[in-house]
This record gives C-alpha cells, sequence and structure tokens, in this order.
C-alpha cells in the first residue's frame, strides 16, 4: 500500500508538473490534443501514468496551459505498471451516479464526428512561427504542428469559461469540424500533486461544468472529462469519492442537455495502471455506462495502441453499458510503447504515436486523438509544460 501510494504520489507530481508547462494565450486557454494531461496515473502496481495537469502544449484561447493547470488548456503523460489505487474525494451531495441504470439508456451512436479540428495557437505554432530556420522547424512543423490536438481547460474560472469554450467550438463548426475538449477543474484534482487546484468544492464545480456546457453549441464535440478524475481517487476518503462520482455523473448530463451531438469520455486511466474490473467498477459508480458515451485512455502516457486497445475493450466489457460505447485513445507519444517502470519524465526512445482521427478501423475505438501535445515537458527535458523542440524532434524522428 505504502509502496503503491509513494509510487502514485511521484506520478501525481509528474503531472503538477507538467500541467505547469502549458500556458499558450489561446480562445481554449488549454489546447492539448497530445498531451492533455502532465500528470501520471497509478499504474497496477502502484505507478502512475496517466495525466493531469501537467506538461503538454496545445492551442489555448487566453494565456493557459494546453495541458492540466489552471487556465483553460491541457494534461500529461506517465509511466505504465500494474496495480490498483483509487480512492474518491469531493465531498457534495446525490447519488454516486446519479443517472438511470444502463439498461434503461438507448445505445450511443459514434457517427456525426467530422475531421478533427486543429486550434491555431499553442506553444508549438509559436515556436514554428517564430524560428523559420531552425533546421529542425520543418519535420517539428509536418508531424507535430500540422496535428489536430485536445484544448484544456484547467482554470476554474467561472464567468470567463463560457467564451472561452464557444472561441473554440464556433471556429470548429465554421470549419466543419470537430474540437476535442478537456475540463479539467475537478476539485482536489491531482490529489494535490504538481498538477493540483480545481474548483473550490463540487457545488461551484457543477456551476463551472454548466457555464462550460452552455459554450459547446450545437456542433459536433469530444470532451475528455477530467483526466485522472476517476483512476487517481483512491487519495479520496470513500465518501468524498462517491461524492466526485456523482458529481461527474451530472457534468455528464449537463454536457449532453447542452448539446445532445457531443460525446463525453470518461476516465478510463491506461493499461498498465488498474485492472479492467477494477477501472470498470469506479467508472460504473461515477456514471460514464450512463452518463457518457465511453473512456478515454493513456493520457499523457505511453503505452501501445494495441495494449491499450485491448485494454479498453476488456473496461468496456466490463462496465457493461448501453450498447454503442467506445473508447478513445491518446497516441501523442506512444510509438514505441512504454518505457521501463518508473520511467515517466520525458523518457528517452519514445516516438508519436498514430496522427489524431476519428477513422480507426478498430471496433470500439472511437478516435486516436492526441490529447497531451508532443514536445511539451514533463519537466526533464525543458520546464514542466514548456515546448522543448529538442524533445519534439526527438519523438517525432523517433
Amino acid at each position: 500500500m505504502s509502496g503503491v501510494r509513494e509510487h502514485g504520489r511521484t506520478e501525481v507530481g509528474r503531472r503538477r508538473r507538467a500541467a505547469g508547462r502549458h500556458t499558450m494565450a489561446a480562445l481554449a486557454s488549454a489546447v492539448v490534443v497530445a498531451g492533455a494531461a502532465t500528470g501520471v496515473m497509478t499504474a497496477e502496481d502502484g505507478e502512475r501514468t496517466t495525466a493531469r495537469p501537467g506538461p503538454t502544449a496545445s492551442p489555448v484561447l487566453e494565456a493557459l496551459p494546453a495541458v492540466p493547470t489552471p487556465s483553460v488548456s491541457a494534461p500529461a503523460p506517465a509511466p505504465p505498471s500494474a496495480s490498483d489505487s483509487a480512492s474518491p474525494r469531493p465531498a457534495r451531495t446525490g447519488p454516486a451516479s446519479g443517472a438511470p441504470a444502463a439498461s434503461a439508456k438507448p445505445a450511443r451512436r459514434a457517427g456525426g464526428i467530422t475531421a478533427l479540428h486543429r486550434h491555431p495557437q499553442s506553444q508549438v505554432l509559436d515556436w514554428v512561427a517564430a524560428h523559420r530556420s531552425d533546421p529542425r522547424r520543418p519535420l517539428i512543423e509536418s508531424r507535430i504542428a500540422a496535428q489536430p490536438a485536445a484544448v484544456w481547460f484547467p482554470a476554474y474560472n467561472p464567468g470567463a469559461v463560457t467564451g472561452q469554450v464557444r472561441g473554440v467550438t464556433a471556429a470548429a463548426a465554421a470549419a466543419g469540424r470537430t474540437p476535442v475538449l478537456v475540463p479539467y477543474a475537478i476539485p482536489d484534482r491531482d490529489c494535490g500533486g504538481a498538477s493540483g487546484g480545481g474548483a473550490p468544492g463540487l457545488d461551484a464545480y457543477d456551476a463551472w461544468m454548466e457555464d462550460f456546457a452552455a459554450g459547446l453549441g450545437s456542433g459536433p464535440v469530444i470532451v475528455i472529462l477530467e483526466p485522472d478524475a476517476i483512476a487517481l481517487s483512491d487519495c479520496l476518503p470513500a465518501g468524498q469519492r462517491a461524492d466526485r462520482f456523482a458529481s461527474l455523473a451530472r457534468a455528464g448530463r449537463t454536457l449532453h442537455a447542452a448539446d445532445p451531438r457531443a460525446r463525453v469520455y470518461f476516465d478510463g486511466g491506461h493499461s498498465g495502471w488498474h485492472s479492467a474490473a477494477r477501472q470498470a467498477a469506479a467508472l460504473r459508480e461515477a456514471g460514464a455506462a450512463t452518463s457518457g458515451d465511453g473512456i478515454f485512455t493513456n493520457v499523457s502516457n505511453f503505452h501501445s495502441t494495441a495494449d491499450e486497445t485491448a485494454y479498453a475493450r476488456r473496461v468496456l466489457a466490463a462496465l457493461d453499458g448501453p450498447p454503442g460505447l467506445g473508447a478513445v485513445i491518446d497516441t501523442s507519444r506512444n510509438g514505441n510503447g512504454a518505457p521501463k517502470a518508473g520511467e515517466w519524465c520525458d523518457p528517452d526512445g519514445r516516438a508519436l504515436g498514430r496522427t489524431p482521427t476519428t477513422d480507426t478501423g478498430a471496433a470500439g475505438i472511437d478516435a486516436y486523438l492526441w490529447v497531451k501535445l508532443p514536445g511539451e515537458s514533463d519537466g526533464c527535458k525543458g520546464s514542466a509544460g514548456s515546448f522543448t523542440p529538442g524533445y519534439a524532434y526527438e519523438l517525432a524522428t523517433g
């Protein structure tokens, strides 16, 4: 237990460091298709490797990180392992899932999702524009900057988030594309680690989520709901965990009510973290089968697409939700699979994974996404959350 906890804290710290590295001024204050979370989650063996507020550069609307960090940006990655650790946290009231039984829920459809949107503002785009003569620029520009990435919203900013979200979704709608958004403001996020922060309480979070949903519009949108909020919930007492899960279920319903075309994915951790049965049980309690459209895995991590696909299918099978639930996988840095256990901070030998697409050709896998932006450091090859060209080049040539 203590060993797992210690490993988890290390991963949390990593995520938090990563969360601070992304601060791109843009509409979405946290566009991080490739890093969607700098944190790491606890692997099944106690290692955390998922991602929360952390390094990852992506488009943003205001000066915000593209990895989970306060602003409106994104999260980052971590290492693999095989253990279980999750415990709830947020305090609030309401049923753990607050949603109808899965059997009462109609099948969800993956249709309606168009080509993915690339936000025009991000750290990598800023670097490309400022370094036209750098010999690494052409490769970084074509292999990373040209790809669509997630937009993170890590700041608890009631009154401002609606406009920030609308800025991203309106631009995507005008282009006939689907944006990927990452709300990252759950209270006690990252278990108080490097990516700590979020709303002051669950009531405040629920209200913030309503403001977030108000900016969705009526077009297709993919929402990566709170990286690490479920897989990394072991740090919370049982009552607080149940309250958090109830709030996540409400968030899913709020997002769907605001935009029926929104596809909301809940935190599925990754293949090196919890067992499929354990993760599915937590997801069920959080309303993923009744308030969501499926799960996301591997955010800011490095596990191979094959491993994540197999894992996601096991989780979905154990979740036993209505037909049509699917999974999306963060493939931003998993081209060479996971590094050695414990190596989560900008590990050597990694490479870009499959480019973002909703045309996966894999049953049950709705999309490959770049939640964590490749090139945004975890805090070792550059300051946490900052775009590091040397690291980006390594990934692009790996």
